[in-house]
């Protein structure tokens, strides 16, 4: 039976509170795309991916209008296409040419899965595709790049963590005139996870379907609002608080999704539970934080709410859905969120506090600038840190950072839209060169052991 209170407050949520779906995002496998020709291998992807998502954004855009709920973005993954490239000769770079003018043509915001998973070595095509990262998205708007460089079951390539310090660098430099834009669309991962539909690191996993609806939900708002409620609330009640309206936020989802692989045809793959913050006042995951008692996202104490938070977001999120995937929890993008911008700004929130907040929350290091004079072993050494914590820890952890070409600590980079703006924050100056340069293959944890 229909609950009045429960749909006028859905309505609030929607109209004062930033709810909305973030993304439905359509996965699609490439691997009958294979051909040692790259010229049809090349048309045979952009005809699969036409025909599969060409009613994706009409589709998404009715269930909007039908139920009033806001989806802000219509995205596509594919088969990582250093699996796809790997049979031909020739540049990979066509493939990525390929993926953004289908892309256009079926209208959607982004396309992720120009990607390379190589935590334990790298087989044919996988070397070749990491190295033409830099020309591929330069080249194109709407790519997304991501590179697996290591797993609980496999350990660090420390080799991959140091070719990706070069390609984050030559990334930002080859898109210097647009703010470096191209580093905010490649991210390295240790334990990426097959489904995940938010960008830059969405790709279709070998083991998912031919074709498939994931969802990503959103809002912050929403739960800082509850906690606001709530004044008097010890952190007990605070953490039922968050349940409750991650259940809420998730059943919508689990709505749109359910309905958007109806009229698509077919099916209806995860409910990705992260909360994930926009620059717009209201939407972030800091006042989050600094709603359960911090002064300032950063401060001591930040650690422990972000980590009641993530473990609060999935309880209620998975008793609303039973198809919960992707990353699930909350995400900490520095640019992406006006908390993070603001305690960036005043030096209440370091680098080194952020990669302690990712031990807890749902990714990782996301959407921080960097000096551009940052080496890139440093960078190698940044996502060889990030990876660890992930290995030893068995979650999903991630760089996304953009080295600020020409710009110095302290000034600031703006992309504009979703990526948002903020500060170039301080990076440790003291080398790690001769660690990275070492190279090899970082052990897997006692922990991998589990068959």
């Amino acid at each position: 039976m229909l609950n009045t209170g429960d749909i006028l407050e859905t309505i609030k949520m929607i109209q004062e509170e930033n709810l909305d779906i973030r993304t439905i995002t359509m996965g699609i496998s490439l691997l009958d795309c294979i051909d040692p020709d790259i010229d049809k291998a090349c048309e045979k992807v952009y005809n699969k991916i036409t025909k599969c998502a060409k009613n994706l954004v009409k589709v998404g855009e009715d269930i909007e209008k039908e139920y009033g709920i806001p989806i802000i973005n219509k995205r596509i993954s594919v088969t990582p296409i250093s699996i796809i490239s790997a049979a031909c000769k020739g540049n990979p770079v066509k493939f990525a040419l390929t993926l953004e003018k289908a892309a256009i043509d079926c209208n959607v915001n982004f396309i992720g899965g120009y990607s390379a998973l190589v935590q334990k070595g790298f087989s044919s095509g996988d070397e070749e595709l990491i190295l033409s990262i830099p020309e591929a998205l330069s080249k194109t708007e709407r790519v997304c790049a991501s590179v697996n460089v290591g797993s609980t079951k496999a350990g660090i390539n420390l080799d991959a963590c140091k070719l990706m310090g070069q390609m984050i660098r030559k990334t930002s430099e080859l898109t210097a005139d647009r703010n470096c834009l191209g580093s905010a669309k490649l991210v390295v991962f240790c334990n990426a996870p097959d489904d995940n539909p938010f960008m830059a690191g969405a790709f279709h996993g070998v083991g998912e379907p031919e074709c498939v609806i994931n969802v990503g939900v959103s809002g912050p708002g929403v739960v800082k609002a509850a906690i606001a409620r709530a004044k008097n609330a010890n952190i007990t009640e605070i953490a039922d608080i968050i349940k409750k309206t991650a259940f809420k936020i998730t059943r919508m989802g689990q709505l749109v999704g359910t309905e958007a692989s109806k009229r698509l045809g077919v099916p209806f793959g995860i409910v990705d539970l992260s909360l994930a913050p926009t620059p717009a006042v209201g939407d972030s995951v800091a006042h989050i934080l600094e709603e359960m008692g911090l002064e300032k996202c950063g401060t001591h104490g930040t650690t422990a709410t972000l980590a009641l938070l993530n473990d609060a977001v999935k309880k209620g999120g998975v008793m609303a859905s039973s198809k919960v995937g992707g990353l699930s929890g909350a995400f900490i993008p520095v640019t992406e969120d006006a908390g993070m911008i603001d305690a960036a700004r005043c030096q209440a929130l370091s680098l080194e506090k952020l990669e302690a907040m990712t031990a807890v929350c749902s990714v990782g290091l996301d959407m921080i600038v960097i000096p551009g004079e940052t080496p890139a072993e440093t960078i190698s050494a940044i996502i060889a840190d990030e990876a660890a914590i992930g290995m030893v820890n068995s979650k999903t952890t991630a760089v996304r950072v953009i080295p600020a070409i020409g710009k110095k600590e302290g000034e600031e980079l703006d992309f504009g839209g979703l990526l948002g703006h903020g500060p170039i924050m301080k990076v440790n100056p003291c080398s790690s060169a001769d660690f990275i340069n070492r190279g090899g293959q970082i052990p897997a944890p006692m922990q991998s052991l589990k068959n």
